[in-house]
């Protein structure tokens, strides 16, 4: 028994030696090459592997053995794949049974050109992952571990996993988008990348990516997402045009310095057909320059050719097709900084925004309103379809205790208003005048209604500015009802109503009246029949009218009553002013200095000189007027003048000045009339002067000369005048 006991420690000894020694150390033996190599025959044909000696260790526990091997190399087609390590296991208990025995397969390579690699396992799978792989990699280098697993009839399970990581490598993807040094770390997995760790330049710009992972969704679809974030970048005009524009193409940008993190996802199959993509970025812009196309001069006087965005956040959304944006920052579009909010969504190309715009300390003026602030907030909610008609939901701009609002308005592609909700005005103007009136639509009319507007700066823009309705396009008839009318600092008009009614953009009839203190009247009429409109203003006090020409200075009194008719674009017309007395008229003092008729120089700068009539006929367009005849007589001075005046470009004027006493001398010597106009001893018989006045507006420039002869003309409508007295 004791050398029974002895024989059997000594094998168990020597077994556990053996043991140790195969599980610690192991042995190096070839015997199982071309079991490998069958293997890798069996998976493809066209693949053969080349292998040394490999070293076996012993699992006892798993009773299995572990077989590795070491430089390694793979061949399919020409194709070589330098192997750094080759790892196996073969089940002891397989292996007594005589059957397949391998039950997992490791391979760690060496450095790889991608595409190399990616031809490689897709001769052992070819999945429609790797052929996407292999269609978007270009090239690269890729060290990774690949780790098979097989069933008991030696097929390869699904479970199949593939680590490692790429350095360097260039994707095609879209042709306009060059993706390039591409570093990350990948772990694919039953159908499923995973990519972590990323790195790339997009078009000269580089990227960060913590993960993207792409997963086979039916046969032939995969569903792409991941995370994408970079620090501040500059987008050039190149970039701009892929990048930005796409999504905002009714934008100009011209620069624009940002960072941004986003989250994507899309599907796609083997054809690169793409659908279903998503985007949601977070951005903040340290600058952004877009081109100023919006003609904004009126309202913003210190308008810059350019908008800047600064410290601005911005949130992006693009789900099925429909995009939203919200954003806050700073814009400076004037002198100072604004503050701007925004949201904006559009789908199927309807655009629905809402907006605010902050001003701190810039001027904001509305010209025809005679408002004018520095500090004001300004909102507006509204949509723009298809057919780039705008609707304005609600427009609001407050300051204080100041007030404008408009609703639901409609705007045609051509920005004329096609329909009107309400506006309302309560608001004090730059003339310390309050405001306050309303205009809203009623059954098949508008109203205009309220105690009290400023019309001033209105006036101003109708006689000089030459601002018609053309933004109006609607048809309908405008009731007007205002308890007072400031026409300037001096003058009130009370009770103004009537009737406007607009057809095809145009006023084609109108009755306007109010009245002023002391029972005077103002009336104003457009009758329009074949075309031909007709214009009347008749107004018992001249002043508020006449004393907005800037050349005319010291108007008093007076009634004034007008008359046009326009047919195709051009207007015929007579303006006619009664009992006024004029105290200053440079253009005139300074034809009366010339002449050295000075007492009525004198007269003019201190006093004023008083007129029964002037006259004025003239015709015009959208290039200019012709004046027919200007006339005007007075107990001090008569004149007449004719010419014409070019838009913007030049005004050129001739006429006739005489004294009163000398025509007054002349018309009671009327039956002796050769004596009178030659004059019956040497240097009488001077009737006045005849003048040019030629030159830009702005610079204009005066010629006279004596006379001593009227020209028949003068005469004429001279006993014409008498003769209606």
């Amino acid at each position: 028994m004791k050398i029974i006991s002895k024989i059997f420690i000594s094998i168990i000894l020597i077994f556990l030696i053996i043991a140790t020694y195969l599980s610690t150390i192991g042995i190096e033996t070839d015997r199982f090459n071309n079991q490998i190599k069958n293997k890798i025959k069996s998976i493809d044909e066209k693949t053969e592997i080349q292998l040394k000696k490999i070293k076996l260790v012993l699992d006892p526990f798993e009773l299995k053995i572990n077989i590795k091997t070491i430089g390694s190399r793979l061949i399919n087609q020409n194709r070589i794949v330098e192997m750094e390590s080759l790892k196996t296991q073969i089940s002891i208990k397989s292996l007594i049974k005589n059957k397949f025995s391998i039950e997992n397969l490791e391979i760690s390579t060496k450095s790889l050109e991608v595409r190399n690699l990616i031809s490689f396992l897709r001769s052992f799978r070819n999945s429609p992952e790797l052929f996407l792989l292999e269609k978007t990699i270009k090239n690269g280098y890729l060290i990774g571990d690949i780790k098979l697993e097989f069933d008991s009839n030696g097929n390869i399970k699904d479970n199949y996993e593939i680590n490692g990581f790429l350095r360097d490598t260039r994707l095609s993807i879209f042709k306009k988008y060059n993706l390039q040094k591409l570093d990350l770390i990948f772990n694919y997995k039953k159908e499923n990348l995973l990519l972590s760790d990323i790195s790339f330049v997009l078009n000269d710009l580089k990227f960060l990516s913590e993960n993207i992972s792409l997963k086979k969704k039916g046969k032939d679809d995969f569903s792409v997402s991941g995370e994408i974030k970079h620090k501040e970048l500059v987008l050039n005009e190149k970039n701009l045009d892929l990048f930005v524009k796409p999504f905002f193409s009714d934008i100009d940008f011209e620069k624009l310095r940002f960072s941004s993190k986003n989250r994507f996802s899309f599907k796609t199959n083997k054809k690169f057909e793409f659908r279903n993509f998503t985007l949601e970025s977070d951005l903040l812009i340290d600058e952004l320059s877009l081109i100023n196309k919006f003609k904004l001069k009126n309202f913003f006087p210190n308008i810059k050719e350019n908008y800047y965005l600064s410290d601005h956040k911005l949130s992006i959304k693009y789900l099925k097709n429909k995009i939203y944006i919200d954003g806050k920052g700073n814009i400076l579009i004037q002198d100072n900084k604004d503050t701007l909010t925004y949201s904006i969504s559009k789908k199927n190309d309807i655009l629905d925004f809402k907006t605010s715009l902050k001003i701190n300390d810039n001027p904001f003026k509305i010209e025809t309103l005679n408002y004018e602030k520095k500090n004001a907030l300004i909102q507006v909610e509204g949509s723009k379809n298809k057919k780039n008609e705008i609707k304005i939901k609600d427009f609001i701009i407050e300051e204080k205790e100041n007030r404008i609002r408009a609703q639901n308005i409609k705007f045609n592609k051509n920005l004329e208003i096609v329909k009107f909700g309400t506006v309302s005005l309560k608001y004090t103007d730059q003339e310390n005048q309050k405001n306050q009136i309303k205009f809203y639509s009623m059954k098949n009319k508008y109203v205009l209604k309220g105690p009290s507007f400023n019309a001033n700066s209105l006036i101003d823009n109708l006689l000089f500015e030459d601002k018609s309705s053309n933004f109006f396009y609607i048809d309908t008839r405008i009731e007007v009802s205002v308890d007072k009318i400031f026409l300037d600092n001096e003058h009130d008009l009370f009770n103004f109503n009537g009737n406007i009614f607009f057809k095809n953009k145009e006023i084609v009839k109108a009755n306007l009246n109010g009245s002023f203190s002391n029972n005077k009247k103002l009336n104003f009429t457009i009758n329009t029949n074949n075309n031909n409109k007709i214009t009347t203003l008749y107004i018992d006090k001249a002043e508020p009218i006449v004393k907005r020409y800037k050349f005319i200075k010291g108007f008093d009194n007076g009634i004034l009553d007008f008359y046009s008719s326009k047919k195709f674009n051009e207007s015929t017309s007579t303006l006619k002013i009664y009992d006024f007395n004029l105290k200053e008229l440079p253009a005139l003092t300074k034809i009366l200095t010339l002449a050295s008729l000075q007492g009525i120089a004198d007269i003019l700068s201190g006093d004023g000189i008083g007129f029964d009539e002037f006259e004025m006929k003239f015709k015009s367009n959208k290039d200019g007027m012709i004046i027919d005849e200007i006339y005007a007589i007075g107990p001090a001075i008569s004149i007449l003048m004719d010419g014409y005046v070019e838009k913007d470009k030049l005004i050129s004027l001739r006429g006739t000045l005489v004294p009163a006493t000398t025509l007054n001398k002349f018309i009671g010597s009327l039956p002796v009339l050769g004596k009178i106009l030659v004059g019956s001893k040497t240097g009488e018989g001077v009737f006045g002067v005849s003048f040019k006045i030629k030159g830009p507006p702005k610079k204009l420039e005066t010629s006279v000369n004596p006379i001593k002869t009227l020209t028949p003309r003068f005469i004429t409508r001279t006993l014409e005048k008498i003769k209606k007295n």
